[in-house]
């Protein structure tokens, strides 16, 4: 059964795309899942149409997620944490910290979008890479301060 995707499906394929699924997975899932429509002469027809529309709206969003991303460059986050006498946090911090912490400075950023540079366990300063889109990421540096507001002096 050849399918005419109308969304990104991993392992599938991309939107827009003409493909043969077998077709129970076509009848039972992509088609009422609104994920794709079959690819008869009508469907095909509508096709070019379709891409046209959904390249605006894609260009549109790429815009608004740059102007998202330009408010974090330069911008130092603060993520205050427990931790003890020699800088070590009783636990970490993780990407839902700094998506809490992203949406205090304004900008709505889901944890599954955020990639941390590793397990943050100190404080410290990091970076973290923010990928809204495919076309769109930006890298926000953060850092972890302790939440007594008393800063540790660490011996070097």
């Amino acid at each position: 059964m050849n399918i005419i995707l109308l969304d990104h499906i991993d392992k599938v394929g991309a939107k827009h795309d003409v493909v043969k699924v077998k077709d129970g997975f076509g009848r039972n899932y992509l088609i009422p899942q609104g994920l794709g429509i079959v690819a008869n002469k009508p469907n095909l027809a509508k096709l070019d149409g379709m891409k046209k529309i959904g390249s605006k709206k894609e260009a549109a969003l790429v815009a608004a997620l740059k102007e998202v991303a330009a408010k974090l460059v330069g911008a130092k986050i603060k993520i205050t944490a427990k931790a003890g006498e020699n800088g070590r946090l009783f636990g970490s911090v993780t990407a839902q910290h700094l998506s809490n912490a992203l949406v205090e400075f304004g900008v709505e950023a889901d944890k599954r979008i955020i990639e941390m540079p590793e397990e943050v366990k100190e404080l410290g300063s990091y970076t973290a890479i923010v990928k809204f889109h495919p076309e769109v990421e930006s890298t926000v540096k953060f850092e972890v301060v302790n939440e007594g507001g008393s800063e540790v002096e660490m011996d070097d």
